[in-house]
């Protein structure tokens, strides 16, 4: 007998169900655009230290900022394509995360007031900049959603079969660092704010890895 086809009455099978787990992004995303689009407040809990103002801006690190997406959505689609028990472990991650960066938006709503009036230069990154920051809010900013999906997309790799060696966890560790030190660089976010999101991510991966991440990789035999 074949396998199943992939088709909304297979999405109950053992082969297509983690597909249901792609369903938080759109409710993600629509809480996300409420929260920051709508909004629930006028008062928001302005967040800084004393630290923020000791880092200078610097537009280049656009470059990392960006490349959360790359990373994110890369290792989404890797996992979901080619490790599926990892992508189950991941969106698991990404959801409690994820709803209880949401909540905390709800419950305390925070703002920054970081960004530069003017930018000292005029380039491709600062003129990208003055889009962007008209874009995106300086609310909802704690803790950093940038943070959280760095450090998701961190541990997924070092908890998978693939990308678990020393090697690797070194690259996504590097990666994840540079994304995370870019926000405050591009005045998104303060250093409480990835204080913050660091707290939340470890307190949640013992939850969701602890100690079955070692059983979920593949056994390699030794054979004599």
């Amino acid at each position: 007998m074949g396998q199943p086809h992939l088709r909304w009455k297979n999405l109950n099978s053992a082969r297509f169900c983690h597909l249901k787990l792609l369903l938080f992004w759109p409710v993600f995303g629509l809480l996300f655009s409420f929260v920051e689009r709508v909004g629930i407040t006028n008062s928001y809990h302005i967040v800084s230290c004393a630290l923020d103002g000791r880092i200078p801006f610097c537009e280049y690190f656009l470059v990392p900022y960006l490349f959360w997406f790359i990373f994110l959505i890369g290792m989404l689609l890797y996992t979901l394509f080619f490790e599926v028990p990892t992508f189950k472990r991941f969106m698991k991650y990404i959801i409690i995360t994820y709803s209880i960066t949401i909540l905390i938006y709800f419950v305390y709503p925070t703002a920054q007031d970081l960004r530069p009036a003017a930018f000292a230069r005029d380039d491709p990154f600062t003129r990208f900049l003055t889009w962007f920051y008209a874009f995106d809010t300086n609310t909802n900013v704690c803790p950093s959603i940038h943070v959280v999906g760095s450090l998701a997309v961190m541990f997924a790799a070092w908890n998978s079969g693939r990308f678990h060696t020393v090697g690797w966890r070194i690259v996504f560790g590097a990666a994840a660092a540079l994304i995370c030190v870019s926000t405050v660089f591009l005045k998104q976010h303060s250093v409480i704010d990835i204080a913050a999101a660091l707290l939340l991510c470890l307190a949640v991966y013992p939850f969701v890895y602890g100690n079955k991440a070692k059983s979920a990789r593949p056994v390699t035999r030794v054979t004599r």
